[in-house]
């Protein structure tokens, strides 16, 4: 049947030609007006996962929290992060046609009001407790916040250390950083002082540097990264605000939609130069295993025809790509050019023999067309394996290659025999054999045994490596570190109180979220937990009463009654002058204090002599902070009670859902990028909320849904190849030779990632039933012309076949290694590693596995079994190797 196929399409040799052309420029404009790659990793997992139904559920109810960009503000000050913060969601909140919600979780009039009663009791008593130690500070800037009032008050901080009421430590921070200040002035560079650090002695926290807008923009699905116009305006925003690192500020994006763009464009990176060089790699592969022109240039124009169908075969099937199934294309080229090159090789060794074109390409049919035929369908029942897992990603990569694998047989046996009678390549002058190894066949059959337990104990030693296996579970490990958005996420991540990975529980109710936050505060691994309780708190009679009592203390103090007119430049000179007199004063001593208080002395006086620019320009660094601090110390000191009704709405709606359900939010302890500690926190949390979400259920759930998936295709895999194998091949003992080998070549494969330190992840674990696919064709190749009695295998066409088919399969997996994508990398170095394993056990173990081939050659053959004989090779049945004619 595959003789008369051949044999018809090379009779109408242009018909074929112009059907495919036809079939495959309109492939191209399907292919061209549907591509699409969605980069969304929770689309990789079948949505009716458990899991997974919850994470839809629980974004039902918070739907503001799903497809954002978040803005992280650093700036080198408190004042300058939350200034900038503030100016940056005011402006980009008005583009409604590309920012449909902004939002600040930690600022703004609410925070600057309340912010009190959101400490914990224990906190707001010692902060209110700081706040009245600092009145003696507070009451003179408060009556005078000039550069006059500041200079006051450093001169009553010198006169109580020389009396002894204070201590020269407690004033050698704010001395340093004032002088520091305004050497940066004499310097006539722009300076700034930050007040919140000097009044908490220089020291901060992450969150008070660093802050966050949360916005949700409006996505273009129909581009290939659907956040960038918006991503663009935020950055353009940004720029005309002035936030970046000239001004002391930085704003970097990250969330789902920024990782989810980057991911495409790391994807793309350096796309066209490494295409290049694998077409490249490929060509001279092909060369060297064809060595004809004509037979090169019918291959590839075969293959990428191919690919360009199977393209849009697979969008119009799926849809859209995503960041696995993208692979299809690599494993295409690589597996389906295994098809081109064992029919033009065998073409090749039968041209020499027969006296026509058409008698070599019909010749080749009858002898390659049955193994072709097996080993496409030992790959297509492999890929399709993948079809009934819940790891959607790979589902989809399964169907768009196994239906791919079909167009490939098709192709091989209809329009490439088309082409080689079009372009007529010249006919082989020499036996196509590899003489040079004809040796190797007869010394694996006399060192069978020897071959076979080397084998063995090499695959025992290796066994306990299996024990320690790695599995990296994290899918950030699969993005690359160095794009904006991730590098983001991971500095994030460092810091307990911004870390991304919370796990988020839903109770049924506001009133039930007391009863649920004990149950998941008792947990050992549980740390800072938040909920609507923590914007309304349940305990606030305490908290007002202890604010009231802190303001009634100091409302005289910072709201006193008379205030001295502003300050000339005279009044200035005198008060840097007298403080500096009173600093010298104290300046005597080793101590630390004693020599900042001199050299602000000194300082001080060179301000008093400097030109009254310098002096104007020393007033705007240090009292730029000030007034904003004593207006939200006012303010501060009296909230007002908070409730339900009075909260923020885009505050409320981040807590409780429009049906009533509250969300909250649970911190792991420990570092929380680490694996281990994540999959404990999810087990625990679980335990109390078996409906929990959040980023570390979700990558411990997945990787067991992920790891599930494959084996079950792994074991779908060999169950589909085995019964085709039986079919086809009718002995046991001949299907258990051509897996066998193959099982071993996966085992070592999993052994050597061990041994280089590359552990599996959710991308690259694809390899180990791909190959399963991949090397069954190889070792099938052997098993049948073993069944047909042919010795010198490894010196025969069929072996030069395999190489070079090996070699181009391993250079269009290799691709992927080039890849900047870190997981796509990871895929092509697993996809490598295991072709390497599969071609040793092809070459060297199936030989030894198989012996001596049957003295009477299978007469119960398949059509294309030629007894005696590899077709085309030359080699003879219990003889001498092939001879070059």
């Amino acid at each position: 049947m595959i003789e008369r196929l051949v044999a018809f399409s090379v009779r109408h040799r242009w018909v074929v030609i112009a059907l495919v052309a036809l079939i495959t420029a309109a492939s191209t404009g399907v292919a061209a007006h549907l591509f699409r790659i969605n980069t969304d990793v929770e689309r990789l997992i079948d949505p009716k996962e458990p899991w997974r139904q919850d994470e839809i559920n629980y974004e039902k109810a918070f739907p503001q929290r799903t497809n954002t960009v978040v803005a992280v503000i650093d700036g080198k000050t408190p004042e300058q992060a939350e200034e900038a913060a503030n100016a940056f969601a005011k402006a980009i909140a008005v583009h409604k046609n590309l920012i449909e919600t902004v939002y600040r979780p930690d600022g703004g009039p609410f925070f600057e009001k309340n912010g009190l009663l959101l400490l914990p009791q224990a906190e707001l008593e010692k902060t209110t407790e700081q706040l009245v130690q600092q009145q003696g500070l507070l009451g003179p800037l408060a009556s005078d916040p000039s550069l006059r009032g500041v200079m006051r008050v450093l001169g009553l901080g010198a006169r109580g250390i020389k009396s002894g009421d204070a201590k020269i430590e407690d004033l050698d921070k704010p001395m340093g950083e004032i002088d520091r200040t305004l050497q940066t002035v004499l310097d006539g560079k722009p300076a700034r002082m930050s007040w919140q650090l000097l009044l908490s002695g220089g020291e901060s926290k992450t969150t008070d540097l660093r802050k966050f807008v949360l916005m949700q923009p409006v996505l273009d699905f129909n581009a290939l990264q659907p956040g960038y116009t918006a991503t663009k305006l935020i950055r353009n925003v940004a720029k005309d605000l002035n936030i970046d690192a000239e001004h002391g500020l930085t704003m970097r994006l990250t969330g789902p939609v920024a990782v989810a763009d980057d991911e495409f464009a790391t994807l793309s990176d350096d796309a066209l130069l490494n295409n290049l060089v694998t077409v490249g790699a490929i060509v001279l592969f092909l060369w060297l295993a064809l060595r004809s022109a004509p037979l090169v240039v019918s291959v590839l124009i075969t293959t990428f025809s191919g690919l360009i169908v199977t393209a849009a075969l697979g969008l119009l099937m799926v849809g859209e790509l995503n960041p696995i199934s993208v692979a299809f294309a690599a494993l295409f080229v690589g597996l389906g050019i295994d098809f081109g090159i064992q029919f033009s090789v065998r073409y090749r060794a039968d041209r020499y023999e027969q006296p026509t074109l058409e008698d070599a390409i019909r010749a080749a049919a009858r002898g390659v067309g049955w193994s072709l035929t097996l080993a496409a369908v030992s790959l297509i029942a492999g890929f399709f394996a993948f079809l009934p897992t819940a790891f959607r990603g790979v589902s989809e990569l399964g169907l768009i290659a196994g239906v791919g694998m079909v167009v490939a047989y098709l192709f091989a046996i209809t329009f490439l025999p088309a082409l080689i009678a079009v372009f007529r390549p010249k006919g082989e002058k020499v036996a196509v054999e590899t003489t040079w190894l004809a040796g190797v066949d007869p010394w694996i059959i006399r060192n069978r045994k020897a071959v076979l337990i080397a084998v063995g104990l090499i695959t025992l030693a290796g066994a306990p490596l299996l024990w320690k296996l790695p599995f990296d579970s994290n899918p950030m490990h699969l993005r690359s570190p160095h794009v904006e958005s991730i590098a983001t996420y991971l500095d994030l991540i460092k810091d307990p109180a911004t870390s991304p990975n919370v796990a988020d529980v839903l109770a049924p109710s506001v009133d039930a979220v007391p009863e649920v936050t004990k149950k998941l505060a008792a947990l050992p691994l549980a740390a800072d937990i938040m909920s609507i309780d923590t914007f309304v708190p349940r305990d606030q009679d305490k908290k007002l009463a202890t604010v009231a009592e802190t303001a009634e203390l100091l409302d005289p103090i910072l709201n006193p009654t008379r205030k001295p007119p502003p300050p000339t430049d005279a009044d200035n000179v005198k008060a840097l002058k007298d403080t500096a007199t009173a600093l010298s004063g104290i300046a005597g001593g080793n101590a630390p204090g004693n020599k900042t208080a001199g050299q602000l002395s000194r300082t001080l006086e060179k301000l008093a002599a400097a030109p009254v620019a310098k002096r104007e320009a020393a007033s705007v660094a240090l009292t730029t902070d000030l007034g904003p601090l004593l207006a939200r110390l006012r303010g501060i000191l009296h909230p007002e009670r908070i409730s339900l009704a009075n909260l923020p709405p885009q505050l409320k709606a981040e807590w409780v859902a429009p049906d009533g359900r509250a969300r909250i939010e649970v911190h792991p302890k420990g570092n929380s990028n680490d694996d281990e500690v994540l999959r404990q926190f999810a087990a625990e949390i679980q335990t109390v909320a078996p409906h929990a979400t959040g980023a570390p259920i979700a990558t411990t759930s997945s990787s067991y849904t992920i790891l599930g998936a494959f084996v079950q295709a792994a074991v779908t895999a060999l169950v589909l190849i085995f019964i085709i194998l039986s079919v086809a091949l009718r002995k046991p003992w001949d299907v258990a030779m051509t897996l066998g080998p193959l099982v071993l070549a996966t085992l070592w494969t999993l052994m050597a990632l061990h041994v280089v330190g590359m552990p599996l992840n959710f991308a690259n674990i694809i390899a180990l039933p791909l190959m399963l696919a991949v090397g069954v064709a190889f070792h099938i190749y052997y098993v049948i012309a073993w069944r047909a009695g042919v010795t010198d295998m490894l010196a025969s066409s069929l072996t030069r076949a395999i190489f070079f088919s090996a070699l181009t399969t391993g250079t269009a997996f290799g691709s992927l290694v080039l890849s900047s994508h870190p997981g796509t990398a990871s895929m092509g170095k697993l996809l490598a590693l295991s072709l390497f394993f599969t071609l040793i056990a092809a070459f060297f173990v199936v030989p030894a596995f198989l012996g001596p081939p049957p003295k009477q050659p299978d007469a119960d053959r398949p059509e294309g079994e030629e007894a005696g004989r590899l077709p085309g090779a030359g080699s003879k049945v219990h003889a001498e190797p092939a001879a070059v004619k």
